[in-house]
This record gives C-alpha cells, sequence and structure tokens, in this order.
C-alpha cells in the first residue's frame, strides 16, 4: 500500500546561531527553552564563534540535535523537532 501525507501547517524556522538580521525565534522556541524542553548549546554573545552551535530537543522518541542551518518545527500537536535543510525544502513549501 501506498500513503500520503495529509495537508497541515505547521510553524518552523531555521536555526542559527544568531539572528543575522533574519527572523527571530519564536514565541514557542523560547518558551520550549525556557522549560528546558530545548537545551541551547554555544549561542548568544558568550558562545565561541570556533564552535559549533546546537541545541538539543527533548521529544518522547529521545533527544534530538539540531545544528545550524536545520529547521526547527512544531508539529499539530505543539510537539518540536528538527529536519535537515535539504530534507525540509523537499517536504514542506510556504502557507498562507
Amino acid at each position: 500500500m501506498k500513503f500520503r501525507k495529509k495537508p497541515i501547517v505547521i510553524e518552523a524556522f531555521q536555526f542559527q546561531r544568531r539572528n543575522n538580521g533574519q527572523v527571530g525565534q519564536p514565541d514557542w522556541f523560547h518558551d520550549a527553552v525556557t522549560r528546558n524542553d530545548v537545551i541551547l548549546h554555544n549561542t548568544g554573545k558568550w558562545g565561541d564563534p570556533t564552535q559549533p552551535a546546537y541545541c538539543e530537543i527533548f521529544t518522547l522518541e529521545g533527544i534530538m540535535r539540531a545544528e545550524e542551518g536545520d529547521w526547527i518545527i512544531q508539529g499539530v500537536k505543539g510537539e518540536l523537532y528538527t529536519c535537515k535543510a535539504d530534507i525540509f525544502a523537499a517536504t514542506y513549501e510556504a502557507a498562507e
């Protein structure tokens, strides 16, 4: 049998060390950091620019790691997960 993913609208942003003039991190991500559902590493003004920035996302399936350039997605039930940029581009398109 073959299946097609139902068309759903998700919220997402591309994880970066700093904003770099792009749209900032959404409130739902900041809330997850405050709850310790997401742990940031080597970000902000005290981060070492010679080392990679990343975050750990605690999910029901375990800990997911997002590197700079990965997309952080908030699913339909508020769950967070990460997606590599090339997979995100092949799977998602902008919605109104």
